[in-house]
């Protein structure tokens, strides 16, 4: 089968890789769409040490049971799925809080990923995809899952409800946008983006209805936002997030661009700030994310982009120099 291969920094390659074996309870996908995430990015770069050399990255997938060794998993079924593999036994796992699971694995970093025309994956990971959600909107899960499981958090903190903050999202990917038409959606009428690239700007701007500014040519007022979603993660949009936040407010952090960096300790002392860290989401949030996207929470979707699974080199070059406007390229395997 072909397969797009992580061979070394800075390069991909289309080669062959052989049809996956299932183990017990495991099941055998036939791709059908896989999206290009931030992290397979970051290992693109040859930055992520757990993602090595002759790797099959991916882990945003849709697909259709092609091979079933699970009972309850027939073949022909349309699915997405959670990449995290978790063992179900641990006291996370038992809280419903699955993401934290100290056992866990996980596709495209421990086990071969969905930049492939088949995949192996335990049945147990599996969600099912309404017949009319087509597999480039089912590809759209994790991510979605990840902002849904965000907001969700957050709003557990928050001293007055979510619709009436003034939010910022730091950051105009994927996740960012992701996450302002979640908060479009639950009511939020005052949500910014601050994002560097002109053309994730616009894209902002035109699907969800934000106003945007570039954070090194604009100066974001102090004291301003009560609820501030860093969708980057880098040591500039820390400082940015504690800068904005107003007293009492809340910042939630997903991003893991970089890892150093220094915070405002006295003013999240002294103005009471809550700072949150996120980590991707549960099976419950999955499967609520998958009927809110097909419900329309997170709208048209209009700004994904797709490719064929042989232009992905090209595909992970143009969203490295940030020449496409879209925050999310799809492949579609032949």
């Amino acid at each position: 089968m072909k397969a797009l291969v992580y061979t070394g920094p800075n390069e991909m390659q289309i080669l062959e890789r052989p049809y996956p074996e299932p183990a017990d309870g495991e099941v055998v996908l036939k791709i059908d769409a896989v999206g290009i995430c931030g992290s397979d990015m970051h290992a693109y770069h040859g930055h992520d040490p757990r993602r090595q050399p002759g790797l099959v990255l991916g882990h945003e997938f849709a697909g259709t049971v092609a091979e079933s060794r699970a009972l309850q998993v027939p073949v022909g079924s349309r699915v997405t799925g959670n990449p995290l593999i978790t063992c179900g036994r641990c006291d996370y796992c038992l809280q419903g809080r699955d993401n934290l699971c100290i056992n866990r694995t996980m596709v495209g970093m421990t086990r071969p990923g969905a930049f492939a025309q088949y995949m192996s994956i335990p049945a147990a990971s599996l969600i099912d995809v309404p017949d009319a959600m087509s597999a480039t909107h089912a590809a759209m899960t994790e991510p979605a899952a990840t902002a849904l499981h965000a907001l969700n958090l957050s709003m557990r903190v928050m001293h007055r409800p979510l619709p009436e903050t003034r939010t910022l999202v730091i950051g105009g990917g994927a996740i960012g946008l992701l996450s302002a038409l979640l908060l479009k959606s639950y009511g939020c009428r005052d949500v910014e983006v601050a994002e560097v690239n002109p053309l994730r700007r616009e894209s902002a701007e035109r699907h969800a209805g934000c106003r945007t500014f570039d954070p090194l040519t604009t100066e974001t007022p102090s004291n301003r936002f009560e609820f501030v979603l860093d969708a980057v993660g880098a040591k500039a949009t820390r400082k940015l997030a504690m800068a904005a936040v107003k007293p009492g407010g809340v910042i939630i952090h997903i991003g893991l661009l970089d890892w150093d960096s220094e915070i405002d300790m006295r003013k999240l002392t002294l103005a009471e700030i809550s700072l949150l860290g996120t980590y991707t989401y549960s099976m419950a949030d999955m499967r609520a994310t998958v009927a809110a996207l097909h419900g329309g929470a997170f709208g048209d979707l209009a700004w994904a982009e797709t490719r064929p699974l042989d232009a992905g080199g090209h595909a992970f070059e143009q969203l490295d120099k940030g020449s496409v406007a879209t925050s999310k390229l799809i492949l579609v395997p032949e």
